[in-house]
């Protein structure tokens, strides 16, 4: 029915009027998809909104299924929802309205809510409530099939003003019974039952879907059929069934829906749960994970064989951080067609895996790999790589600070074979450019499966870094998946019904029942099916703590074994502070037994904040680096290089010994004997964790500047290379001493170097090389690139043109064979990774603490008796961060028979300082600690 004016005194007279064709009927005025429609373009809009429409905000918010609160309005003017199939409506205050199908006078609602409900809109603003009358609800999910606009009306029935309405509460109540239906995405049944494909899309809002089936992955291969999907009323899922295995075939779906602002479009899609995909994620690759082309050889019978055992604890991992590109793209000793792809990985005689091997022989556990789901920023087939040949002319003609290699990444970022990936285009599916053949889905399963085979083999777990915190694209952009199929569901929106953007791009709202579901469908998957043994998740602060502890669950139970999760958990954006809902960050995790990456100890020790810029990465020195005894003339200038700055750093690096624990009690460098909890981190309690499990360690990730480039800032510009190494070493020692989980980033053992670029994840192979025969660290290779680092050009130059700052390769050499020794340290005895809070404070001791401490100098006290795995009765180890040696007195320890531990008298010991310089005098208790030298003491 049309707006007329007998509508209108119906309407006028109280009466709610509504009429709401069937599904099909509401688009009666669209031509139904044809063969055709699945090879245009990724959206067409069959009929657009209104000019009114185009730019209306959103800012009433569905509250449940059938109450609403819209800020800003006025609670006693006449309030109706009126409904168009086609996106029609026409509402311009002082008008009447126009346009509209349907509509209905809805309720004033001054009762109470529910607590949950309000807590879920605390963040959208006060504002009136209104109700949909009982005697429309039945009709409530047609009516969220197309637009939807809330008026407010004069006595003439003229607009008062007019809004959409942001429905994802509402869907979540209407279809409350999606969450538990039966698994979406595509489905071929196995070859012991009848040939079927199942295909099931959530997709509440759409008014038709349909499927297009093409015969393989080919670009070129045009849509061979056209299927309709029906729809399930009760869960919104659309479903088709084909009674024949369509194995090797791929698909997409033709999705005509409602979209705010734009009009009822006819959406080409790939399916947000597919399995893999043909070349640059075009169409939706059909096949069974179980089928003989998805597996490599031997993947059925491995599963339990080769497959590390499950640890005792997640304070047993010790992770290493690595970009599947990086480890390859650089090294000869892969055959060429394999560099920079996942079958590198089974090169078992190559450089990059004859170091794999030798870091778990000390002690990593976890290969962690940067994105390798399938992102949207790299181009699956014919992508650029440097001519490092030429490139490295350049350098050497030019100098360190060359500007030859930036201009080429600047030249080919958008078509050239690197980056970081964290852009989520499919959560589900393999990148297909890590792949030997991208056209066919198969291959990049197989070939991810046959890395994790050969991760196995060599004796470690393998973790993959997810981003479900937001997508690479929203709207109708080409990338855009969820948003394309449920409009302004799966997306987090502001109070006017804009995407969320505070995470770097189009932040998802996990929040959401659906989207949580996929979430956590997506980590079981990788679990179960490609056997990944952790997870670390890119800025877990922006999930709820509800949600991933229903991961958790959900990943134990598909794994048969304990699946650690650990994340970013930082607290910013839109739902800082518990604005949305309780979060998965550090300060809301406690009890929770999930893992978050801990900056207190690694400012302490590095020196000033990850976003420090400009003067302040010369005059903000860390513990490490020279803080308070060792300091640089801009630290000295800005007056940040007295004894307090460095006692406060120092008591910071011990609240990461002791686990970032927030019930562990120090003697801090005012005299006071505090729960960590009490110290201040940039005015946040230090000391957060309930249990060491909860806290990653860690001073160097693929963020920021490398641990190296970072002292390049920030030691004395005469320190030799031999004790830049040294004070790497130092850094390192720090998490391997530390109770938690400890956490490396590729690289940071040979002394990795970006050439002082702040932000790689776009800066090409040049700038995020490493190289495993240990001969250059890749410093000095040329001014990083501008977009991040340009404003800093002035300050880098000079650095990168001195070629006193360079190591040598025995620097290198040795910073590697230092790094096993500490990795050998800590594997050697549980009392570095004790799985209790209650176990840290029985058994760790920090010694000299307090306002007379020496501040250069970390000593902890372990003792290791009745404890299964400890190893020694006591264990003793101290961190001179000076270059002087230092000698402290130990009172308590008076009289203890202490020795070296095992490593450092071992002929294969890197340091020979431990050996050659240190002491211990039981008799007067004291300990000489050579310069910038890291050791341990033992007893039985």
């Amino acid at each position: 029915m049309t707006a007329s004016s007998p509508a209108r005194l119906l309407a006028a007279a109280g009466l709610a009027l509504a009429c709401f064709p069937p599904a099909w009927a509401q688009a009666s005025t669209v031509a139904a998809p044809s063969l055709a429609d699945c090879g245009a373009g990724h959206a067409q809009v069959l009929t657009p909104v209104t000019e009114a429409s185009r730019a209306m905000a959103a800012r009433a918010l569905w509250l449940d299924a059938t109450r609403l609160r819209w800020p800003g309005a006025d609670a006693g003017a006449r309030t109706r929802l009126l409904h168009s199939a086609t996106g029609q409506v026409q509402a311009v205050a002082g008008q009447a309205a126009t346009g509209w199908d349907a509509a209905l006078l809805l309720q004033p609602f001054t009762l109470g809510l529910p607590a949950a409900t309000l807590q879920r809109a605390a963040w959208f603003g006060p504002g009136p409530h209104w109700a949909v009358p009982e005697a429309e609800r039945h009709r409530l999910r047609s009516l969220h099939r197309g637009q939807l606009v809330l008026v407010q009306e004069d006595a003439q029935g003229q607009v008062l003003r007019a809004t959409a309405v942001q429905h994802a509460a509402a869907l979540d109540a209407l279809y409350a019974a999606a969450e538990k239906a039966p698994a979406l995405g595509i489905h071929v049944a196995p070859p012991a039952r009848a040939p079927a494909t199942v295909f099931r899309l959530w997709a509440p809002t759409a008014q038709n879907v349909a499927l297009c089936l093409h015969a393989d992955g080919a670009p070129a291969t045009p849509a061979s059929a056209l299927r309709p999907l029906l729809r399930d009323a009760e869960t919104g899922t659309w479903q088709a069934r084909e009674g024949a295995d369509l194995s090797g075939q791929t698909a997409t779906y033709l999705v005509d829906v409602f979209v705010r602002g734009t009009g009822l479009v006819r959406q080409r899609v790939t399916d947000p749960y597919a399995l893999s995909l043909n070349a640059d994620s075009q169409r939706t690759w059909i096949g069974r994970l179980d089928a003989p082309a998805t597996q490599p050889p031997g993947w059925p019978h491995e599963r339990r064989s080769t497959r590390p055992k499950p640890l005792r604890a997640a304070t047993d991992m010790a992770i290493y951080e690595l970009h599947v590109r990086d480890f390859s793209a650089s090294d000869a000793s892969v055959r060429a067609a394999w560099r920079g792809k996942y079958l590198a990985f089974t090169e078992a005689a190559s450089a990059g895996m004859q170091h794999l091997r030798a870091l778990a022989a000390a002690g990593i556990t976890d290969i962690h790999l940067l994105p390798v789901f399938d992102l949207a920023t790299v181009p699956e087939t014919g992508c650029a790589s440097p001519d490092m040949a030429a490139l490295n002319s350049a350098v050497q003609a030019e100098g360190g600070a060359s500007l030859a290699p930036q201009a080429w990444v600047a030249a080919h970022a958008a078509r050239d074979c690197f980056n970081w990936g964290y852009d989520p285009w499919h959560f589900n599916a393999p990148e297909g450019s890590l792949a030997t053949d991208a056209h066919d889905g198969a291959v990049r399963i197989r070939e991810l499966r046959a890395m994790v085979q050969a991760l196995h083999r060599a004796g470690l777990r393998v973790g993959m870094d997810v981003v479900y915190n937001h997508t690479t694209a929203s709207g109708q952009a080409p990338q855009s998946v969820l948003d394309r199929i449920v409009p302004g569901y799966y997306q987090r929106l502001d109070a006017k019904g804009v995407v969320e953007r505070s995470t770097c791009c189009d932040n998802t709202a996990t929040e959401h029942k659906m989207m949580a579901r996929l979430m956590i469908d997506s980590a079981v998957l990788w679990a179960r099916e490609h056997r990944i043994d952790s997870f670390r998740f890119d800025l877990m602060g922006h999930q709820p703590r509800a949600a991933m502890e229903r991961l958790q669950r959900a990943v134990n139970r598909a794994a048969g074994r304990p699946v650690q999760l650990i994340g970013e958990g930082w607290n910013f954006g839109e739902v800082e502070g518990g604005k949305r809902f309780v979060q998965a960050s550090q300060l809301s995790l406690a009890g929770s037994g999930i893992g978050t990456f801990s900056d207190r100890a690694r400012d302490a020790v590095r020196g000033g904040g990850a976003g420090d810029s400009g003067a302040a990465l010369l005059q903000r020195q860390g513990w490490a680096n020279g803080l308070g005894f060792d300091p640089t003339p801009e630290a000295q200038a800005a007056g940040l290089a007295g004894r307090d700055a460095l006692l406060r750093a120092a008591d910071l690096v011990r609240v990461g010994l002791a686990g970032t624990l927030r019930d562990y009690r120090l003697v801090t460098h005012e005299g006071r004997r505090v729960p960590l909890a009490r110290i201040s981190y940039a005015g946040q309690p230090a000391g957060y964790a309930s249990q060491p499990g909860e806290v990653v360690n860690y001073v160097e990730n693929h963020d920021n500047l490398t641990l190296f480039d970072s002292h390049v800032f920030k030691l004395p510009r005469s320190t030799s290379t031999a004790d830049r190494a040294r004070v790497q070493v130092l850094a390192i020692a720090t998490t391997a001493f530390s109770q938690g989980i400890a956490y490396f980033h590729a690289g940071v053992e040979t002394l990795r170097s970006k050439s002082l670029d702040r932000n790689s994840y776009d800066s090409g192979d040049w700038f995020n090389r490493l190289d495993w025969t240990l001969q250059d660290n890749f410093y000095a290779t040329g001014l990083p690139p501008k977009p991040d680092n340009g404003e800093m050009w002035p300050l880098m130059a000079p650095l990168l043109a001195d070629a006193s700052i360079k190591p040598t390769p025995a620097d290198i050499r040795f910073t590697r064979d230092a790094f096993l020794d500490l990795l050998k340290i800590r594997r050697s005895s549980t009392l570095f990774r004790l799985d209790s809070s209650a176990q840290v404070q029985r058994r760790l001791q920090l010694l000299d603490t307090g306002p007379a401490q020496q501040g250069s100098l970390m000593v902890g006290f372990l003792e290791g008796r009745g404890l299964r795995g400890a190893g020694f009765g006591e264990l003793l180890y101290a961190i001179n961060a000076a270059p002087t040696p230092a000698t402290v007195t130990l009172p308590t320890l008076s009289g203890k028979p202490l020795r070296l531990h095992p490593v450092h008298l071992a002929p294969t010991a890197a340091d020979p300082r431990p050996a050659q310089q240190a002491r211990w005098d039981p008799g007067s208790a004291t300990l000489q600690v050579p310069p910038r030298t890291a050791l341990v003491y033992v007893a039985d």
